[in-house]
């Protein structure tokens, strides 16, 4: 993998399972989506969010979830997949409706697709490798 860009706090950067199938899949949909190459990819087993964790002072504790790093903060669950989808520009932007929506409801749905994920949808047995096409918007 690429070695991570300087200056990560810029940037728009998704967090995902790296040995999730259905992460894998949903970040291929953002990729197919994200036109203006606004977004970066990294996986929660990785050196970047390591790093950006420990700078934060954000714990390591629950790596189930989806985590966006976006204008200087990190999001998680359901308002991370919202925003991640807003991210994408176009009529995407309106993916931000749905935090109207209680964050306990949400995030409930949320949770139990994610305890669900690995039955579901598989894992693998290692983090993606992206092709030398796609390795820039994947962080270390």
């Amino acid at each position: 993998m690429p070695k991570s860009p300087q200056n990560l706090d810029a940037k728009t950067i998704v967090f995902f399972d790296g040995v999730c199938n259905l992460c894998n899949g949903a970040v291929n949909w953002l990729i197919d989506r994200d036109t203006h190459h606004h977004l970066y990819f990294a996986p929660l087993q990785g050196e970047t969010f390591a790093t950006m964790r420990e700078d934060k002072n954000i714990s390591p504790d629950d790596l189930s979830t989806i985590v966006l790093w976006s204008e200087g903060r990190f999001t998680t669950h359901s308002e991370a997949v919202l925003r991640t989808c807003a991210a994408l520009g176009g009529v995407w932007r309106l993916a931000v409706v749905g935090l109207i929506v209680p964050a306990f409801l949400r995030d409930g749905v949320y949770r139990f697709i994610a305890r669900h994920r690995y039955r579901w949808f598989g894992k693998a047995d290692a983090c993606r490798v992206p092709t030398l096409e796609l390795a820039k918007k994947f962080l270390n």
